[in-house]
């Protein structure tokens, strides 16, 4: 990591908070409302040097078969814009998280890496990152590890503002975008 990455995730991140926020109170409610659950799913992920945290998440899909059609197609949509992966700037500020770095993936992967594959890991993961301006998660496996350890060997505070600027840009074409996204549909097997 290059000395101010900290300091430069906590200004973005509490400048985009109170925008965040404003967006969230509302999709929460209306998630509540729909399910009469929690909107938020919490998951194991592993994270800088493999060490082990809970990413937080809009759940965006009913946990029981049979949902309403609405429900789902309000899930899609939160994955589509990625809305989704807002509550993660709460991981951000706790230091779990940077706004840049490798998208944390399956814990379950962890004993799939080969060694080059764990160097992902070297820095902490991001809400977003190389692979996902370059693809988001219409990316095949190999492609998204090599984008994530040039990154990890790149990274700089112009590259990070470079990635971020491109970030919301991919936020408006979502022809990248797999609705239950690669790593739900294709588990990563190993090399």
């Amino acid at each position: 990591m290059y000395k101010g990455k900290r300091i430069f995730d906590l200004a973005i991140a509490f400048c985009l908070l109170p925008f965040v926020l404003a967006l969230l109170l509302p999709v929460c409610t209306l998630l509540f409302v729909l399910t009469g659950k929690s909107p938020f799913f919490l998951q194991q992920r592993p994270g800088y040097h493999e060490q082990i945290f809970s990413v937080i998440k809009l759940k965006t899909m009913h946990d029981q078969t049979g949902a309403p059609a609405f429900i789902n197609h309000l899930g899609r949509f939160l994955r589509t814009y990625s809305v989704d992966e807002m509550p993660q700037l709460f991981n951000v500020l706790k230091g779990e998280m940077s706004l840049i770095g490798p998208r944390p993936l399956l814990k379950e992967y962890l004993p799939l890496y080969s060694t080059h594959q764990r160097q992902r890991h070297l820095t902490r993961p991001g809400i977003t990152g190389w692979a996902q301006v370059h693809g988001r998660n219409s990316l095949e496996w190999k492609k998204r590890f090599e984008l994530d350890i040039w990154y990890v060997h790149h990274q700089s505070l112009l590259l990070d503002i470079r990635i971020l600027l491109a970030t919301v840009k991919t936020l408006f074409i979502t022809s990248d975008v797999k609705p239950e996204g690669l790593s739900e549909t294709e588990k990563f097997k190993g090399e």
